[in-house]
């Protein structure tokens, strides 16, 4: 009642800050509330999480499953109490909910997966981010615990998670004796990573350094070690891709466990999507795997498919997420790039527009988030720009200007905006102007900051002139 009370009063709806009404319900009602809400779910719930692509994937299975039936859903906002609001608020058989985790005193990830008891758990990537948290040092080891534990007791359903990613294969690798896997990765030629190889140690044994034989981006590839453990066979592969400057076509193969159905479901897919960066096959091979796991509509899966997919735009990328802006001539790729596998995606995707000169407009990391900037930096060194701007990408400028120091021993053209953070309209107007005002052609400016709110009003900005 209280819940319902709230929620009558509250303008503030899931994806956009929604969790005051599930807020509520939680504090009042206690766990047992959140388990009777989640109850009410004939088919059962869905979490989507993982380091990069949480909301883009959430995004598309909404889409796709939001043709076949009534969902609750919540993203963006990836907490318990925007899961709870959308319980609470919505209504519908299945639930899709992003749910982001730090660490286990603030993700509480065991909690959730006993409360809502999922029938299905979406993992993305999982590398190094957020190494603070309200000012305590957060270690990767914490991190990457506190994401096992999210399916560590699930005992039905599936889990749809990456193959390419050592560190979330082996999440599959040991739950498949309790529920069905869906591993979903690359199989093709032609897509390699433009960086620097770094030493990855295998996630089972931590013993020894993985031994690469392909690399498509960072950490994700295919991969061996000598303690036995290697990339698992993806269950749904993009087999074929052709890039073109305004479509791509992407053949999709496989066989999916289907939990309704309790059956696998052949998928063969020629999909022509935008040209839409590398990232993004990732997202859309994930949100695909996890669409034809949870549907019930199981005779329907690849004409959904192809019907959200061959209508797509980019308005699906959520805001602030990285974009190139073609501004009077400029190519300016911007938007968040808050630890290093995000920063190096940004590059990736903006290298297919460089062609001379280009200008880094970086905005760092913070206090006790060297192993950010330190991959963050390798980013910087294989772009190899002729300008870099530096600006605090949070509170500390005097962190700030020691890593611009650092950059400075290895590159000689280097400028330092020691912009405030808590003036963040100054901020933003300061980031426009560095950018429209440059005398580069090719820019791309990103790294730490507001996650969705400053990146979004730059881009605006500059769209808007």
């Amino acid at each position: 009642m209280i819940g319902k009370i709230t929620s009558a009063v509250s303008k503030i709806g899931p994806g956009a800050g929604g969790n005051i009404p599930g807020h509520m319900v939680l504090k009042v009602g206690g766990d047992e509330a959140l388990r009777q809400l989640a109850s009410e779910l004939k088919l059962g719930s869905v979490l989507v999480t993982g380091t990069n692509g949480k909301t883009t994937t959430t995004t598309l299975l909404i889409k796709l499953l939001s043709n076949d039936l009534q969902i609750r859903k919540s993203f963006e906002n990836n907490t318990v109490n925007s899961i709870t609001t959308s319980l609470l608020k919505q209504d519908g058989d299945l639930g899709v909910f992003e749910y982001g985790i730090r660490n286990t005193e603030f993700g509480i990830p065991d909690k959730v997966q006993r409360l809502v008891d999922p029938v299905g758990v979406v993992y993305t990537t999982i590398s190094q981010e957020h190494t603070q948290v309200n000012g305590v040092k957060n270690p990767f080891l914490a991190y990457y615990h506190a994401k096992i534990l999210l399916t560590q007791d699930m005992k039905r359903g599936v889990i749809v998670t990456n193959s390419d990613d050592p560190r979330t294969a082996l999440i599959g690798i040991n739950k498949q004796k309790d529920v069905k896997i869906n591993y979903y990765g690359i199989a093709i030629d032609g897509i390699e990573d433009i960086f620097d190889e770094m030493p990855i140690r295998c996630p089972k044994c931590n013993e020894h350094e993985l031994s690469y034989s392909k690399r498509f981006l960072n950490h994700r590839g295919l991969y061996e070690c000598e303690c036995g453990f290697k990339r698992p066979e993806p269950n749904v592969k993009l087999t074929n891709a052709e890039f073109g400057v305004d479509s791509w076509k992407l053949t999709i193969e496989g066989n999916v466990f289907n939990y309704h159905a309790k059956k696998e479901i052949p998928l063969n897919l020629e999909l022509t999507v935008p040209p839409f960066g590398f990232h993004n096959i990732y997202n859309t091979l994930a949100s695909i795997t996890a669409y034809a796991s949870y549907t019930p509509k199981t005779d329907r899966i690849e004409d959904t498919i192809y019907k959200i997919f061959n209508n797509l735009d980019m308005s699906f990328i959520p805001p602030g997420r990285f974009e190139v802006v073609n501004c009077n001539g400029k190519f300016i790729g911007l938007g968040q790039g808050d630890n290093g596998d995000a920063l190096k995606i940004n590059g990736l995707f903006m290298n297919q527009f460089i062609d001379g000169p280009l200008e880094f407009i970086y905005t760092t990391p913070d206090e006790y988030e060297d192993e950010i900037f330190a991959d963050h930096f390798e980013v910087i060194r294989n772009l190899n720009p002729e300008h870099v701007i530096v600006v605090p990408g949070r509170k500390s400028v005097e962190k700030a200007e020691e890593y611009c120091n650092r950059i400075r021993k290895e590159f000689d053209n280097v400028d330092f905006y020691p912009l405030d953070y808590e003036k963040m309209d100054k901020r933003i107007d300061k980031l426009t102007q560095l950018a429209t005002d440059s005398e580069y052609d090719y820019i791309i400016m990103s790294g730490c900051g507001e996650e969705q709110a400053m990146w979004e009003k730059i881009k605006r900005k500059i769209i808007d002139k």
